[in-house]
C-alpha cells in the first residue's frame, strides 16, 4: 500500500468493509505499539535508560506524527537565529532516507539553506554531536527530528504539529500517525503549530486548547508558524520570482510526508495545478520517473513541473524541473521574539 493509500484508510476516507476491517487490525496493532512506546518512555524518566549530553547546548526540533510538519525550514530558521546572535551552530540529524551513506534529501536542503554550517548525521545523535564538536569550533547543535531520540540531552525541546493535521487522525501508529500519545507533550519546552496560515481561527483556538489540557505547561509557549513562498529555483541555482508563474498551469510532483499541503502552498501562491504525481516520502527518482512526469506534464499542457526543494536536490539537472523555495516565518512580531529569546537562552545555558 502507497502513502497516499495508508493515510486514505487511517483517515477515514476510504469506506467499506475491507477498509472497517483494516482499520479495526491497525486498531490491535496500535495497542501494542502504544506498550513499547509506554515502557521505553517510562525507562527514560526513571533513569534505567541513560541520557547523554554533548559539549555543547542542543536544541532539538521534532514532531508527534510522522513526516509533513516542516521540520527542515524550521531548523533553518533556528540556525539563523542563532546566527543572528553571533553563534556558531552546527546540525546533527539520523540521515533516514540516505543510500549508501551519501547526504539524504534533507541534509542537502539544509546545505542550501544554511550554507556553511556543518551538519552531521548518524543514527546515534550523541555520536553525530561528539564527531562535530570535535572536529568544528560550535557554540550549539540543532538537532533535526529528535523529540522521540531521548538518549542526547536537549537544553530545548521545540515540537511541531501540522495545523492540517495536528495529532495524526487521532490514533497511534499503524492505525493514525501519532508516534506517541499527546501527553507526551508534557516533555516539550515550546511548541510551534506550523501552517497556522492555511487553516481558520477557530480551528487554531482548538488546536491550542488541546495543547494546554496535554501539557499545561505550554501554554504560554505555543508559537504560529507559516510557510511563505520565497521563489523559484532549478537545479543549476538559477531563481526566478513568483510572478512568473502567477495564473500559469503547472504539474506538481513531489515524494515528501504532506504533498497536499505543498499543493495548498503552490495555490496560494497564484500558480493553478494541473495535475499532481505524489511518491512515498524520500523517495529517491529513477529516470523513468522522470521521464514519465515530464511526459504527463506534457500531455496535461503544463509550462513545467514544479516539486519541493527535497526532491530538487535528488533530480538532475536535465530534469528542467523547479523547486519552489519557502521560508518558515512567525508572522506575529512579539511572538517571533519571543520565540528567538527562548532559543537565544537556551543556548546559553552553560554545559
Amino acid at each position: 500500500m502507497n502513502e497516499v493509500a495508508f493515510r486514505n484508510l487511517v483517515s477515514g476516507k476510504t469506506t467499506g468493509l475491507t477498509s472497517s476491517v483494516a482499520r479495526a487490525a491497525l486498531s490491535v496493532l496500535s495497542v501494542g505499539y502504544r506498550f513499547v512506546v509506554g515502557l521505553r518512555n517510562t525507562l527514560f524518566d526513571v533513569q534505567l535508560k541513560h541520557v547523554r549530553r554533548a559539549e555543547v547546548s542542543v536544541v532539538s526540533v521534532g514532531n508527534l506524527t510522522t513526516g509533513g510538519t516542516g521540520k527542515t525550514p524550521v531548523v533553518a530558521l533556528i540556525v539563523q537565529i542563532l546566527q543572528r546572535h553571533d553563534l556558531r551552530p552546527a546540525m546533527i540529524s539520523r540521515g533516514y532516507g540516505s543510500i549508501d551513506g551519501q547526504a539524504n534529501d534533507e541534509k542537502r536542503v539544509l546545505e542550501r539553506l544554511c550554507p556553511n554550517v556543518p551538519h552531521e548525521q548518524n543514527p546515534s545523535r550523541f555520536v553525530a554531536a561528539s564527531i562535530v564538536t570535535k572536529s568544528k569550533d560550535i557554540d550549539a547543535i540543532v538537532m533535526d527530528d529528535g523529540f522521540q531520540h531521548r538518549q542526547l540531552h536537549r537544553d530545548l525541546d521545540v515540537v511541531l504539529i501540522d495545523a492540517t493535521n495536528p495529532f495524526g487522525y487521532d490514533h497511534l501508529l499503524p492505525r493514525g500517525l501519532l508516534r506517541e500519545p499527546l501527553s507526551s507533550l508534557r516533555r516539550a519546552d515550546t511548541l510551534l503549530i506550523t501552517r497556522a496560515d492555511m487553516v481558520k481561527a477557530e480551528r487554531l483556538q482548538e488546536i491550542e486548547q488541546q495543547v494546554r489540557t496535554a501539557a499545561p505547561h505550554l501554554a504560554d509557549r505555543i508559537y504560529r508558524v507559516e510557510f511563505r513562498a520565497t521563489g523559484m529555483i532549478d537545479g543549476n541555482g538559477q531563481r526566478f520570482p513568483l510572478s512568473e508563474f502567477a495564473g500559469r498551469c503547472v504539474m506538481l510532483a513531489s515524494g515528501i510526508g504532506n504533498p497536499q499541503a505543498f499543493a495548498d502552498t503552490c495555490l496560494r501562491s497564484g500558480m493553478m495545478v494541473a495535475g499532481t504525481q505524489w511518491f512515498p516520502d524520500h523517495h529517491h527518482y529513477s529516470a523513468e520517473d522522470v521521464r514519465q512526469i515530464a511526459e504527463k506534464s506534457r500531455q496535461l499542457g503544463a509550462v513545467g513541473v514544479v516539486v519541493t526543494l527535497k526532491d530538487l536536490v535528488k533530480l538532475p539537472a536535465s530534469a528542467n524541473f523547479l523547486a519552489l523555495e519557502i521560508a518558515a516565518v512567525i508572522p506575529d512580531k512579539a511572538q517571533a521574539d519571543a520565540f528567538a529569546r527562548r532559543i537565544q537562552d537556551a543556548s546559553a545555558t552553560e554545559i
